[in-house]
């Protein structure tokens, strides 16, 4: 968060967003969570993928995590190819299961073979979801606009309300 705050105090970001000083320390040490409301405005006003990401981590306990350690790369080309192997894996791995015996019929390895297909799936959230932030950065096209058009599709579908 104080990354996104950039060269502004405390103080002047907190006017920007509507709370005091004291709630904007309070959230750049950890002390309080950003409200939604206010992790709507920022989104809105900075458009920041990495605070998406790490915003829905801090508030759901699920999801991708921003990469940050010290052997992730994360150049475009990079991910790119590491977007392309886990979906080859995901792929691999959904392929050697089936979902058509009830959950209770399931052998034990069958259940194993299933555990690691939802495991490489899971890398592969997070692979694309880098790759979405590294390529909207990329092509320099809005992160948040390319969800929202996203959920246009899905309205205008019939897949949500």
């Amino acid at each position: 968060m104080k990354g996104l705050r950039g060269d502004n105090t405390q103080l002047q970001w907190g006017i920007d967003m509507g709370v005091v000083r004291e709630t904007v320390s309070k959230y750049e040490t950890g002390r309080s969570k950003v409200p939604a409301d206010i992790s709507r405005k920022m989104m809105n006003k900075y458009d920041d993928p990495k605070f998406a990401i790490t915003i829905q981590q801090e508030y759901t306990g699920t999801g991708p995590r921003w990469l940050d350690g010290p052997n992730v790369d994360l150049h475009r080309c990079s991910v790119r190819d590491k977007t392309i192997e886990e979906l080859e894996e995901a792929l691999v791995a959904i392929k050697k299961t089936s979902m058509s015996k009830p959950a209770f019929a399931l052998t034990p390895q069958e259940r194993e073979e299933h555990k690691k297909t939802l495991e490489e799936i899971v890398e592969l959230v997070t692979a694309a979801t880098k790759y979405i932030a590294v390529g909207t950065d990329y092509i320099g096209i809005s992160y948040l606009g390319v969800w929202n058009e996203h959920y246009n599709y899905l309205q205008q579908e019939g897949f949500i309300k």
